[in-house]
């Protein structure tokens, strides 16, 4: 049985990552020509490693499902990405960084690691400038900052709403360099269905030609997963309809441990569900909360006559508004972490004042930054006495150059103008923190196989602050694998080129293989969406914003149940031979209704509430979260065993030596 081993180095923390960094094997260019590595995943984490990896000299193979790495799901990220780079003077340090991200957290991430993503924070974004992403910048030139929730300085740096576009752009411009030096090869349109092990270590990939149905072996000497988050397992999400565990969860029925699976982040400012017919749910970036205030109607009339269409948000007075962040929490007001606020709107529509016809839904408003920038925009331009309707131009022209992507793709999707009527919100789930567990050099627990970015657990714990997820795909792939995998591929300088005819890869085909032919074959009379869809119900009332034990054990018998009317009862048309997307959808809901089972074994076994995993028999009278630091400060990493059922629990203690662990309020 595996043991964990978290390979912290010893020494100060501030110390650690630059100590490591000069005792850990190396190898040496010209023994990098002849090692191979897989990468899975071509977002920010795999698109930087496989750039990264390719310029230090190894022959890299780069797989992704999309028709270009540029459609990664990391485009779809609007906000930031956060640096301790103190450029507004406010206070900022690694430090604080360090603390904020363990603090929004909740106590349950690991400090080390947490503290090194912190300190390589600055050198994302030098490298990123470098690379030409059109950072925003202030009037002096400068790159600017915004501010996120769950914490009280400005380290955010942004390119309008497209964040996450042109940092892929510049990972992608990086591997495209590569690509055509022919270090990296690139496999578009391929997905990975079974990772190969040899002698216990990780040696290849079987992946699957998207297009052709063509089944192939792929060897190497490392493979890094990079394959991004799992939050589809709700159907509804605001990840890209592709978005899936298959690569994640291969490797863990292959030996990797899976790490906090139920830690799973419910977003609070995204566009409400609409109807039954929906596929997935639209972001709108966290960042609208630096300005738009969030509230909902204090009188029960009010909030009827909204739903009935007799009342307009704008003609309620400002004394019959109740922002309830800003009441429940004066210190963050509107930029509390994402979970506290998700819980918030919950509870308010819960207590059903809820503004659109479902009663899920919650106002953010921008009339007060508006008229606040309009006015200062006056004074600039020395325009005396300015009216009310020359406020609102000016200020709405503030809004727009920092917002003003965001605001059109709301109005395309909703029809409405949030201008001049303010958004409705809904929290959706949208990042997972947990995944495969990684010790210090981001490694599974099978000797070759690193696990980068959202796909692993290692540095968000129980909820992740915003424009985190871009810094630590980042600080993944271009500043810490490629130093750590040095460490274990210095081993395999004369093991040669790793043959395909192994049994190995011939028994993992095989595999392939009979799983393929079985969805093609089988006589069943519903299709893959009418499973997921269930399944993504089973998640969303059960083990979705909050959870308790009775509703955890009803999701586990009902998962349970589903799986087995999916094995016996899922129809795939078409064949195995051709481009085939429903047989694609097959395999990746075969996986999430294993996953689902976890997710709720994990969520049950944990009794406590902190950060995105809400058990409703712990709280606080306020309502908030109550941890259990005494019985639950630990990585809950499941071992596979052939059944979800019976997945063996191990623990990670977290100590934490330079933080004080505390209750964390945001009032």
């Amino acid at each position: 049985m595996s043991k964990l081993d978290s390979r912290i180095p010893k020494g100060e923390l501030a110390q650690k990552w630059s100590d490591h960094k000069s005792h850990i094997n190396l190898v040496n260019p010209a023994n990098k020509r002849n090692i191979d590595v897989i990468v899975v995943g071509t977002g920010l984490a795999g698109g930087s490693a496989a750039a990264s990896l390719a310029e230090l000299g190894y022959k890299v193979k780069a797989f992704c499902f999309q028709d270009s790495p540029r459609r990664a799901h990391s485009i779809a990220a609007q906000g930031g990405i956060n640096a301790a780079k103190n450029y507004q003077n406010d206070g900022d340090s690694v430090y604080r960084l360090f603390y904020d991200t363990i603090k929004g957290g909740d106590y349950r991430s690991r400090e080390a690691n947490v503290y090194r993503l912190a300190e390589v924070s600055a050198n994302i974004i030098d490298q990123c400038v470098a690379q030409g992403v059109p950072f925003a910048r202030e009037y002096g030139g400068l790159l600017d900052n915004r501010s996120f929730g769950g914490v009280q300085v400005s380290r955010t740096f942004y390119a309008k709403g497209q964040t996450g576009q042109q940092l892929l752009l510049g990972a992608y411009s990086a591997m495209s360099r590569q690509i055509g030096k022919g270090s990296i090869k690139m496999y578009n349109r391929h997905e990975m269905l079974e990772l190969v092990v040899v002698d216990g270590k990780a040696r290849g990939i079987i992946a699957r030609n998207l297009i052709t149905g063509e089944i192939e072996r792929h060897s190497a000497h490392a493979v890094v997963i990079a394959s991004g988050g799992y939050g589809n397992v709700f159907f509804l999400s605001t990840n890209a309809m592709g978005s899936n565990v298959t690569a994640a969860w291969k490797i863990h029925k292959k030996g990797a441990f899976f790490a906090n699976p139920c830690f799973t982040q419910i977003h609070p400012t995204c566009i409400p569900v609409s109807g039954d017919h929906q596929s997935k749910l639209t972001l709108m970036s966290e960042s609208l909360r630096n300005d738009g205030r969030i509230w909902v109607p204090k009188k029960m009339e009010d909030v009827h006559a909204i739903r009935e269409g007799k009342l307009r948000p704008r003609d309620i007075k400002e004394e019959d508004r109740d922002y309830y962040l800003e009441r429940r929490y004066p210190a963050f007001g509107n930029l509390v972490p994402r979970d506290v606020a998700s819980r918030a709107a919950k509870e308010r529509c819960d207590a059903g004042y809820g503004v659109n016809a479902t009663g899920e839904a919650v106002y953010l408003d921008f009339g007060s930054a508006i008229e606040r920038y309009g006015r200062e925009k006056a004074a600039v331009e020395k325009i005396e006495n300015p009216d009310m309707e020359t406020i609102r131009r000016l200020g709405k022209e503030v809004i727009e150059a920092k917002y003003g992507n965001l605001f059109q793709m709301y109005e395309k999707i909703v029809d409405d103008n949030p201008y001049e009527t303010p958004m409705k919100i809904y929290p959706a789930v949208h990042y997972t923190m947990g995944g495969i567990w990684v010790d210090y050099n981001l490694m599974t627990t099978i000797p070759g196989c690193y696990a980068a970015g959202e796909a692993n657990f290692s540095d968000h714990g129980a909820n992740r602050l915003g424009a985190s997820a871009l810094m630590q795909g980042l600080a993944d792939g271009y500043f810490v694998l490629p130093y750590t995998i040095g460490d274990y591929l210095s081993n395999d300088i004369r093991t040669g080129k790793i043959s395909t005819d192994l049994p190995e890869f011939e028994e993992a085909e095989k595999h392939v293989r009979e799983k393929l032919n079985f969805f093609v074959t089988n006589k069943g009379s519903k299709s893959v969406d009418h499973f997921h869809k269930k399944l993504g119900k089973i998640m969303w009332d059960k083990v979705g914003m909050a959870r308790n034990a009775e509703g955890l054990k009803q999701a586990i018998s009902e998962i349970r149940e589903l799986r087995d009317e999916f094995w016996k009862d899922v129809r795939v048309p078409g064949s195995i031979e051709e481009f085939n997307q429903e047989l694609e959808k097959a395999g990746r809901v075969a996986d999430f209704l294993e996953l689902g089972e976890l997710m709720a074994m994990d969520a049950l076994e944990r009794n406590e509430s902190c950060g995105g995993h809400f058990r409703e028999e712990y709280q606080t009278e306020e309502g908030e979260a109550l941890r259990d630091d005494k019985n639950y400060m630990y990585v809950a990493s499941w071992e596979y065993t052939g059944d979800p059922g019976k997945s063996v629990l191990h623990k990670e203690d977290l100590n934490y030596e330079y933080i004080e662990v505390k209750t964390r309020s945001y009032k």
